[in-house]
C-alpha cells in the first residue's frame, strides 16, 4: 500500500504525463469532475446531456413553479438587433402571460411547461469522469460547436486547467490536440491548416 503523503508531487506530474503521452486515457477514469451550472439554456442543456457518460441533475420544469415569469436566454445574433429583440421578448412575454394563465386555471406546472420554449433558462449539475471531460472538450471547445454550449464548455475548461493542469494541458478542439479536424471539408473552420495538421473524415468512403 502507498499512502497519499509518500507520494511527491514530481513524482505524481510525471506519472500523469506518461500515462496521458502513452494513450492509457482509461487511468483517468477514476478522477471526476463536478460541475453546478446556471444561466443556460434548456436548447444547451440538450445538447450537454448528449454526451451519455456522464451524472446529470437538471432543474425540474415539473415541480417549480415559473408563475411569476421565466429567465431565458436571448442569442446573440437576436440581442444586437433591437427590432429583432423587441420581437423576441415580445414572444417571450406572451408565452410567460399564456403559462400564469394556466396556471391561475389550475394547471399544473407538469403540463403548463409544454409552453416553455428552449430559451428557458435552467440549472444543470453534471459529473462527468476525466476521460469523459477530454472527449466533451474536443468536441464542444471546436469552432464548429454550437455559440452556447462552446461559451460553457471553455468556461468549465478554464476551471477544470485551474484544478487538475496536468490532466487537462491539452485539453480543447482535436485541430489542437491532435493536428485532426474531423469536420467535413464545407464545415471545417480551417484552423488545422494554420497548425499544419490534416483534415480527415469520420467515415471512410
Amino acid at each position: 500500500m502507498i499512502l497519499k503523503d509518500q507520494i511527491s508531487d514530481e513524482f505524481v506530474t510525471r506519472f500523469l504525463g506518461e500515462l496521458i503521452s502513452s494513450g492509457h486515457h482509461s487511468t483517468l477514469e477514476h478522477a471526476s469532475f463536478t460541475f453546478f451550472i446556471s444561466g443556460i439554456s434548456r436548447a444547451c442543456s440538450h445538447q450537454l446531456v448528449r454526451h451519455r457518460i456522464a451524472s446529470y441533475s437538471q432543474q425540474s420544469q415539473r415541480y417549480v413553479n415559473f408563475g411569476e415569469g421565466f429567465t431565458y436566454i436571448c442569442p446573440p445574433s437576436i440581442k444586437k438587433d433591437k427590432e429583432k429583440l423587441k420581437i423576441f421578448e415580445d414572444e417571450m412575454e406572451k408565452i410567460a402571460a399564456g403559462y400564469d394563465k394556466l396556471g391561475k386555471l389550475g394547471i399544473k406546472p407538469e403540463d403548463a411547461r409544454f409552453l416553455l420554449p428552449n430559451a428557458a433558462e435552467t440549472k444543470i449539475t453534471v459529473t462527468m469522469n476525466a476521460r469523459s471531460l477530454l472527449h466533451f472538450f474536443e468536441e464542444r471547445t471546436c469552432t464548429r460547436a454550437q455559440w452556447e454550449i462552446r461559451a460553457m464548455a471553455t468556461k468549465m475548461l478554464e476551471q477544470a486547467k485551474e484544478v487538475a493542469p496536468i490532466i487537462f494541458q491539452y485539453a480543447g478542439p482535436t485541430c489542437r490536440t491532435q493536428g485532426i479536424c474531423w469536420q467535413s471539408e464545407k464545415q471545417s473552420c480551417g484552423t488545422w491548416k494554420t497548425l499544419g495538421g490534416e483534415r480527415k473524415d469520420r467515415i471512410a468512403v
